[in-house]
């Protein structure tokens, strides 16, 4: 993998103790001085070039003091799945509030958001969309991410915080089931993707699918063009195995008729 540029002197990566944050620990210290990490706790000892700011994204405060001085945000913190309405609310939607908050106190000009496939959930898996495709989220956790892609516009429009609203499909190490065949993002390509959203000269508002460079798709990713994200990896080289381990899908089953997966069916809680 091409070694990034660092583009800033302290990046802000909220989330850090998370499944996608512990993998981009290490990666993303290669684009920046210092790499500051966030998040409720479980984050360990700072180790060389990172500092370590713990913060409820619920407490304003403490999200205040966690971006101050810092000259990017990677906004991976909240919760990830689908989950009653109270604790998505404090995390997801109280919480990103409280970071565009803090980045327009701060006059932080650039955020990458962790978005998701779950704000277009509802779509089926035989249509392929595109980023101006209108929302059509799966569950609570997907509004909750319609609502930051909303929010982080508005302060875009109104205070010129340029934001990458990335839709993470499935990132993991690879492809659990046939699903994922087309939503699979591998680690080193979200960083590729996380590298490019810091790295373009001109990001504005863009919504981005996060996927690797999968055969089968449902995400039109070429309104991204402009921020110059190459995926290098493929979720094909695991197809044999994947189809060897999992049964045809039953198309009576809503989880195999749209995008969104077990989302579709998940709660109520």
């Amino acid at each position: 993998m091409k070694t990034p540029m660092k583009t800033h002197h302290r990046l802000l990566l909220t989330g850090a103790a998370g499944g996608l944050g512990t993998a981009l620990r290490d990666r993303l210290k290669a684009n920046c001085e210092t790499l500051r990490l966030s998040d409720k706790s479980g984050v360990g000892e700072a180790q060389d070039g990172e500092e370590i700011v713990l913060a409820d994204l619920a407490n304003a405060a403490e999200v205040d003091a966690m971006v101050a001085g810092v000259d990017a945000i990677v906004h991976l913190g909240g919760i990830s799945v689908e989950a009653a309405f109270g604790p998505i609310l404090q995390a997801n939607i109280l919480g990103v509030y409280n970071l565009y908050e803090a980045a327009r106190k701060h006059g932080v000009k650039r955020v990458v958001f962790a978005s998701s496939n779950h704000v277009t959930g509802f779509y089926k898996q035989s249509e392929t969309i595109h980023a101006d495709h209108p929302a059509r989220p799966d569950g609570l956790y997907g509004v909750s991410k319609a609502f930051g892609e909303d929010l982080s516009r508005f302060y875009f429009d109104r205070y010129g915080i340029e934001t990458a609203c990335v839709r993470i499909g499935s990132s993991f190490p690879e492809p659990k089931d046939r699903r994922m065949l087309a939503t699979w993002l591998s680690f080193d390509d979200l960083h590729r993707l996380i590298s490019a959203c810091l790295s373009t000269p001109v990001l504005g508002h863009s919504i981005i699918f996060g996927m690797s460079d999968n055969a089968v798709t449902w995400w039109d990713n070429s309104r991204a063009r402009h921020i110059g994200y190459v995926p290098q990896d493929s979720s094909d080289v695991f197809r044999e195995a994947v189809y060897a381990r999992t049964s045809a899908p039953d198309l009576d089953d809503p989880a195999a008729v749209y995008q969104g997966g077990a989302f579709v069916k998940a709660g109520p809680f």
